[in-house]
Order: structure tokens, then sequence, then C-alpha cells
């Protein structure tokens, strides 16, 4: 069991719902990744996507390609975002899931870039251009370092590829709110409880909800049905709005997401 399973069976035993806050690493700077990371634990967070910037990041909208970039310009790499985590495992154990685009793990090697998250203090990766057909090398290869596989369920997946999909997640399954990119939305989708009701005749694993969440009243709609909420997009554009001032970006951030998490809290 790791981070992420001891999280979610300790927030099934409270009744609750996890937090889970993205953010890109290097954005708005690599070195102010960590402070980010750390700023959400201390406002609520219970679990976090960082995600690994890719030059063609089919999956994300505007705000989190725009976020990509600014991390590319700095330069920052998959093993510099592994070295962030190994520092930060010197003052966390907030479970940490990569989130990112096969690419730069192909180009390592499934079995040295599982070696590395695990020396790293990863604890699960989520590859949104992965299907789990052809992640055989990942799915034999993860396990053996503790790390959690998760995927993603969509609106459009009919129920036996959700069975597919659950059978192969583990840590947890990314139920994806709407067909399309991620990115804040000013309502939520009404697929989103007919696609959980759907899934949770398949397993028991816990299910998050992420891609449109970006206020605390739907943070508060989503934890209803789900056992987490995923919000990044919201809060790349607070980071967005407050990068040329480090104060004001993370009293910014902390305030926004200890709404959220109050939101899903609640």
């Amino acid at each position: 069991m790791n981070r992420i399973d001891q999280k979610f069976q300790e927030l099934r035993y409270q009744g609750a719902s996890a937090f889970m806050p993205y953010l890109c690493a290097g954005d708005p700077t690599p070195e102010l990744t960590s402070k980010l990371l750390l700023t959400l634990e201390a406002a609520g967070a219970d679990l976090i996507e960082l995600g690994v910037p890719f030059s063609d990041p089919i999956a994300d909208g505007p705000t989190i390609q725009r976020a990509s970039e600014r991390a590319l310009a700095h330069g920052i790499s998959l093993q510099q975002i592994l070295e962030i985590v190994r520092s930060l495992r010197e003052q966390t154990e907030i479970p940490i899931a990569l989130m990112g685009y096969y690419n730069p793990i192909f180009r390592m090697g499934e079995a040295a870039f599982c070696k590395a998250a695990q020396a790293a203090g990863v604890d699960g990766v989520i590859v949104p251009d992965l299907p789990p057909e052809q992640a055989q090398p990942l799915l034999e290869i993860a396990p053996k370092y503790n790390l959690a596989t998760i995927f993603l369920v969509a609106p459009t997946s009919p129920p036996e590829r959700m069975q597919l999909i659950a059978s192969v997640s583990t840590g947890f399954i990314y139920c994806v709110s709407v067909t399309g990119v991620t990115g804040a939305r000013a309502m939520l989708s009404d697929e989103i409880a007919p696609m959980i009701t759907e899934l949770r005749k398949h397993t028991d694993k816990p299910i998050s909800v992420g891609f449109g969440v970006s206020t605390p009243e739907q943070a508060k709609q989503v934890s209803d049905i789900a056992d987490g909420v995923v919000v990044g997009s919201a809060i790349i554009d607070v980071i967005e709005e407050n990068m040329n001032d480090e104060t004001k970006l993370l009293t910014a951030v902390k305030q926004f997401a200890s709404d959220l998490a109050a939101g899903v809290k609640t």
C-alpha cells in the first residue's frame, strides 16, 4: 500500500473526499514549485497531481498549455522534476502523482522511469495519452516499484471500456468530467453523475473527477458523488495572475486552495 492507497483508505474511514490540486512543475519557476506544493498542502490538499510539462499537451486547454510553455522555457525536465520530488520528501509525505505524456517516460525507458520515480518518492503516474491497450510495459513494471497506474474514464467510455480501465487502474480512477481538454468551466457537466454511477458497477476503487472544476461550489457538488476532486486550471489561473510577486502569489494560492478544500470537505 503506497501513500495514495493510504490516503483514500483514511478518507473513506472519515467519510470524506480528497482535495487533489494540480500543479505544473516548473511554473512559474522551478524554484517556486516546491513552495507552491507545500502551500497547497497547508491549504488542505490531500494529494498533489504534479504535471510534467510537454511541448504537445493534447489533453490540456490554453491555461495549462501556457503553464507548460513557461516551465519549458526554464528548461524543466523529467529528471529535474524527480529531483524536486526527492527534495520535497524531506518535508512532506503528501501523496504525489505525476501527470504527464508518454513521450518523456518512453524516452527514459519504463523501467528506468519507475525505478527513479520510486527512489524520488513519487506514488503514482497518470498518462493521458497512453490507453490501457498499449500500456503493458508500464503495467508490468510499475507494481514492482509500488507506483500506482491511474487511467482515465471519459463520458464517452462504454461500460466494457470502463470495466477494462477499472481492472488496470490502481490508486484511483480518473473520471474526465467533459469530452474535451482541461480548463475551468462555468458549469459542471450533467454527465458526471451517470458516469460515476456506471463506473461504480465495475469497481470499488476510489474515483476522482477532474477537468472543469473551478469553484468551491463545484468542488462540493463533485465531492458529494466522488472520492476525489481534481482542480487544475483554476489554480494555474491564480498563479498566472500573481506570478510576478512571490509573496502575493503564495498568499493568493493558499486562500483559493483553502476555499476549494472547504468546499470538498463540507
